[in-house]
C-alpha cells in the first residue's frame, strides 16, 4: 500500500495515459456533482415546507368568523359572526378530552413608545397557553401566566425584534412601555422560529386587553392545539365536528362556508408529509440512477484501460511480475482516481450549493444543502464500485499468459 516504487509506477501510467485518466476521473466526479446537487436541491425544498408550518405548532387548529353567505332560519346572508366567551366554554365543554392547549385571542395594531423610540406592532390579548401555539421560544424573563389573567395585570411579553426596535442593544426586562396611552411592564422577551413578522408582536393577558377593548365579552379567535395522541384523521373528523356543531350554535347553514371557518394544520402537515415523501422517492431514484450510471461508466473504461494495456501487463509478467502484483496495482490506480474524482465532485456539488443557496429562494428552495453521510456514503460506493470495475479485467488479464499477452493487437 504505502510502496513508493508502487505508487511511482501509478503516477507514470496516469500521466502517461492522460486522456483515459481524464475520462474516468470525469464520469465519477460527474456523478457525485450531479448526486450532490439533486439531493441539495430536495433538501431545499424540505426546508421551504418547514419554514411554512415553524411558526405554529403542527397540530394547531384555529377558528376564524366571518359573514353569513347564505339565509338560514330566517336570517339573511351578510350576518356577522362574532365569538364571545361562551363560545370557548361551549367548545372546551363539547371537546375537553380533544383538546391539548386553548387560547382565545384579541388583536390590534397599535402604537407602542419607549422614551424616545416608537413604532406600530399587532398586540395580542392571549392565554398562557398561546406560548405553544405560536412556538414561541422565551429568551429572557417569562410568558404571561394564569395569575396575570386572574389580576388583569398590564404585563407584555415581547419579541426580540420589538426589544431591538426600542431598546436597541439594552435588555427590555422589567421595562416598561407606553402601548396607547397606557403603561406596560415587559415581563419576557421571545424569539419564533416563524421569522421576523412573528417576533415584532406583543402578547399580553386576555382578561386585561378584552376589559379595555371589548367591553360585551367579545373575542376576534380562538386558537388551539389538539391532543397530540390524535390520528390525522381523528384531527381531521374532529374539526369537521367542531365546525358543524358551531355552525349550529350560531344558526348558520351547513353548507356556508364563510361564516364559520376552521383551519386545522393537521391537513397541511398530511399533504406536505406525503410530498416530501414522494419528492424523496423521486430523488432517491434519480440519485440511485445516477451513481448506477457512474458504475457502468467506471466498468467500461476500466475494461478499456486493462485492454488497452494488455501488452504492458504482457511485459511485466515476462520480467517476473506476479499476477498479485499486477491485479494490486491497476486496483490501487482504480482507487486513487475513484476516490480523489469523487472528492471533486463533492467539493464541486456543496461548492455550487452554497454558491446558488440564497438566489434559489425566489423557486420556493431554502438553504439547498446535503447531510456529509449521504455524499460520503455514495462517494464510498463508486470507490467500491470502482475497486471492483478494476478488479475482474485485472485478474482476467493476470492470468493471460505473457506470450499472448506481448501479440496482443
Amino acid at each position: 500500500m504505502f510502496d513508493i516504487d508502487r505508487w511511482q509506477e501509478i503516477f507514470q501510467a496516469l500521466n502517461k495515459n492522460k486522456l483515459r485518466t481524464a475520462l474516468s476521473g470525469f464520469t465519477i466526479a460527474f456523478a457525485i456533482l450531479l448526486f450532490t446537487l439533486l439531493f441539495g436541491v430536495g433538501n431545499g425544498l424540505k426546508h421551504t415546507f418547514e419554514k411554512q408550518f415553524a411558526g405554529d405548532a403542527t397540530n394547531s387548529v384555529y377558528i376564524n368568523s366571518g359573514r353569513t353567505t347564505k339565509p338560514y332560519k330566517g336570517l339573511q346572508s351578510g350576518r356577522r359572526i362574532q365569538y364571545r366567551n361562551d363560545d370557548m366554554k361551549f367548545i372546551n365543554e363539547k371537546f375537553e378530552d380533544k383538546i391539548q392547549f386553548f387560547s382565545p385571542n384579541i388583536q390590534r395594531n397599535m402604537q407602542v413608545i419607549y422614551k424616545g423610540e416608537q413604532n406600530r406592532y399587532n398586540v395580542r390579548g392571549v392565554y398562557p397557553d398561546y406560548q405553544p401555539l405560536e412556538s414561541a421560544v422565551i429568551q429572557d424573563g417569562r410568558f404571561l401566566t394564569y395569575l396575570d389573567l386572574e389580576r388583569r395585570s398590564k404585563v407584555v411579553a415581547i419579541g426580540r425584534l420589538v426589544e431591538k426596535d426600542l431598546f436597541g442593544n439594552k435588555h427590555a426586562l422589567g421595562k416598561n412601555i407606553n402601548i396607547e396611552g397606557i403603561s406596560y411592564k415587559v415581563v419576557g422577551v421571545f424569539n419564533d422560529p416563524g421569522g421576523d413578522n412573528d417576533e415584532r408582536y406583543i402578547y399580553t393577558p386576555f382578561t386585561t386587553f378584552q376589559g379595555m377593548y371589548k367591553p360585551n365579552d367579545e373575542l376576534d379567535y380562538i386558537g388551539l392545539t389538539f391532543n397530540p395522541k390524535l390520528t390525522v384523521d381523528q384531527a381531521l373528523a374532529f374539526t369537521n365536528s367542531l365546525t358543524k356543531l358551531l355552525k349550529e350554535k350560531h344558526s348558520v347553514d351547513p353548507r356556508d362556508q364563510g361564516a364559520i371557518r376552521v383551519r386545522n394544520y393537521a391537513e397541511g402537515t398530511k399533504n406536505v408529509e406525503q410530498l416530501m415523501l414522494a419528492l424523496k422517492v423521486i430523488i432517491l431514484f434519480i440519485g440511485i440512477g445516477t451513481l448506477v450510471a457512474g458504475i457502468i461508466g467506471i466498468s467500461n473504461i476500466m475494461v478499456y484501460i486493462v485492454k488497452e494495456r494488455t501488452k504492458e501487463l504482457g511485459i511485466r509478467k515476462a520480467l517476473g511480475a506476479t499476477p498479485k502484483a499486477i491485479v494490486g496495482m491497476i486496483m490501487m490506480e482504480s482507487i486513487f482516481v475513484t476516490a480523489i474524482a469523487g472528492y471533486s465532485g463533492l467539493l464541486l456539488g456543496v461548492f455550487a450549493l452554497e454558491s446558488l443557496g440564497d438566489s434559489l429562494e425566489k423557486y420556493f428552495i431554502l438553504n439547498p444543502s446535503v447531510e456529509t453521510y449521504v455524499v460520503v456514503g455514495a462517494t464510498i460506493v463508486l470507490v467500491i464500485a470502482g475497486t471492483i470495475a478494476g478488479y475482474i479485467p485485472a485478474k482476467r488479464a493476470a492470468s493471460i499468459k505473457p506470450i499472448v499477452a506481448l501479440n496482443d493487437d
